[in-house]
């Protein structure tokens, strides 16, 4: 078991940090030390199966992307976002841009809730949960609303996001009474709050340009060696970056911790699921923009519910009491930081067992490729056979800004 005793908060702030308590959760679970969960690693190999067989579905090729925000603006046929800016010229200013709106739609995609939809009247589609989210925001980011330059609608600008009101969101995505978005206020706050960071850091945010998300691009540009970038670098980046924004975390020693939680098992176990989301966002456009980002299984699986679901619904674990699955947890109770800890470590169990039964090595189907195939997809595939409304196994309370 881990020692409790963390005195420097740094420790807790990266992917590795994430990596190592998970496989501490998973070896306190397997041990039927843990209070809430059970595992069964026996059902894994038929887990590892389905994945499998969701990935061929969905890739017949095995040409699988990385588990990215970009997967989302991706519809009808069309690559949305490609559209929208194919106007830039210059690569570092495209890679800004891309940042803007990246930071800003990862952060509000923490779950919509089962009843909100998003139609779409430039493709004519109607959306939910997180593609729904995805297109709500960057139609919000191509109207100019986070933009103090009319002329150059496709950016974010600190001001903007810091003065964000409520009613503006709450158009952009459509909410209404008969269509509510889980955590709007929450939602708006946070990008309120990244508003007010992004002012307050120009060290990390105006290094080229005034104030903005994407200002992290020339933070990140200058911290890579012959054009390389480790991943895990992006990941330590946005948590120095952006870890004043969330409130309501834990901290130690005023350092805020994000999404690090307290476990009686454990002590601070650290998660880090939207930022990672992000990270994984990020390696696109810095690529895109000629950098080589590099060790991408450095950063970890999601520790979110469609990839916790997948484990819970295939029996891979377990609740110890059955009523637990009809009752709401809060998102830092020892249950769900439990689950969230222990499927990042099932993560890293599975990956292989998923490329073994595909063929193909870990360098060509990185863990992002496992996620996107693959286990997020699956824990959706399997949600819509358990429950009519393809929701989660278990019923989080949440303000919007972790799943």
């Amino acid at each position: 078991m881990l020692d409790r005793a963390v005195t420097d908060p740094r420790s807790l702030l990266s992917a590795a940090a994430v990596r190592e308590r998970a496989h501490a959760m998973l070896a306190v679970a397997e041990a039927g030390r843990l209070d809430d969960w059970a595992v069964d690693l026996s059902r894994l190999p038929d887990t590892a199966a389905f994945v499998a067989e969701v990935v061929r579905e969905r890739y017949p090729t095995l040409q699988v992307p990385f588990h990215a925000r970009w997967r989302h603006f991706e519809a009808g046929g069309r690559d949305l976002w490609a559209e929208a800016s194919s106007g830039f010229a210059d690569p570092a200013e495209k890679a800004r841009a891309a940042f803007d709106l990246a930071i800003v739609s990862v952060l509000l995609d923490a779950g919509a809730g089962a009843g909100w939809r998003y139609q779409d009247a430039l493709t004519g589609l109607t959306f939910a949960r997180s593609e729904g989210l995805g297109i709500a925001s960057l139609r919000l980011f191509e109207s100019g609303a986070l933009s103090t330059d009319s002329a150059a609608p496709l950016r974010a600008d600190a001001s903007k996001l810091a003065g964000l009101e409520t009613g503006t969101l709450a158009g952009g995505f459509q909410v209404s009474d008969g269509n509510p978005l889980v955590g709007l206020e929450g939602r708006a706050a946070l990008l309120r709050r990244l508003g007010a960071q992004c002012a307050a850091r120009p060290d990390l945010f105006a290094r080229a340009d005034a104030p903005r998300p994407g200002g992290l691009y020339d933070v990140l540009a200058a911290r890579a060696e012959a054009g390389r970038l480790p991943a895990p670098a992006i990941l330590e980046v946005l948590l120095e970056a952006l870890g004043p924004i969330w409130h309501g975390r834990p901290s130690l020693d005023g350092a805020p911790l994000g999404d690090c939680w307290p476990h009686p098992a454990l002590g601070y176990v650290p998660l880090h699921k939207l930022s990672q989301w992000l990270s994984y966002s990020l390696v696109e456009p810095l690529e895109a923009a000629g950098l080589e980002v590099v060790e991408l299984d450095g950063l970890t699986g999601l520790a979110e519910y469609r990839n916790g679901g997948l484990f819970v619904d295939t029996g891979v674990l377990s609740l110890r009491d059955p009523a637990d699955a009809g009752r709401s947890h809060a998102v830092d109770s020892p249950l769900v930081v439990g689950w969230r800890s222990l499927t990042v470590a099932l993560l890293d169990r599975i990956a292989p067992m998923v490329r073994e039964r595909l063929g193909v090595s870990a360098d060509a189907f990185p863990l992002a490729r496992v996620l996107e195939g693959g286990t997020w997809a699956a824990g959706r595939v399997v949600a819509k056979r358990l429950r009519a409304d393809g929701g989660p196994p278990l019923t989080v309370v949440s303000d919007g800004t972790v799943f």
